[in-house]
């Protein structure tokens, strides 16, 4: 990963925004310098430096709740980090999600507009559930997995699928 880092606009430290790459919450923000930029790149978990106690710290190794690395971005100074991550448990210290005491679960604020328009558009078919609720929930789940994974292997996130879906039936809702 080559970024053009500046570590020396805040005295050797760069800010580092950590959000979860399912969900897209911010979990919380840490300080890097280059040694514990270094590190995260070789161990792929997020590692910081302590401000307080002047020392590098990987977050997870006392606790077991890692934050693994699925890709880092600069922003367009180049001093501030945004590191997309799969944590392990809770984040915060306090045992929260994440440092603002938010659950961290996905937002899907806009599916029922868009199973709207999708029951919409299949109105004048006729579907009929062959399997009981809960076979259906699993088929469902299970088939919704293997699309996310290859989303995630192309690079892509459930939330540009709900933005192509969006974009696709707005037009037929009013």
């Amino acid at each position: 990963m080559d970024m053009n880092l500046d570590f020396d606009k805040l005295g050797g430290l760069i800010p580092a925004v950590i959000q979860d790459n399912v969900t897209g919450k911010v979990l919380m923000l840490g300080f890097m310098n280059e040694d514990s930029y270094r590190k995260t790149l070789e161990l792929g978990k997020v590692t910081f430096f302590s401000r307080s106690r002047q020392k590098l710290w990987t977050k997870g190794e006392t606790s077991g709740n890692f934050l693994n690395v699925v890709s880092m971005r600069d922003d367009c100074d180049h001093d501030t980090l945004l590191i997309k991550v799969n944590p392990v448990g809770p984040v915060c210290h306090t045992g929260a999600d994440t440092c603002w005491d938010e659950e961290n679960k996905a937002d899907f604020s806009s599916l029922p507009f868009i199973e709207k328009a999708v029951l919409l558009d299949s109105s004048d078919k006729e579907r009929e559930c062959a399997a009981s609720k809960a076979e259906t929930l699993k088929d469902v789940t299970s088939r919704m997995e293997e699309m996310m994974n290859e989303l995630a292997s192309c690079g892509l996130e459930m939330k540009d699928v709900m933005e192509s879906l969006a974009r696709k039936y707005s037009p037929r809702i009013k």
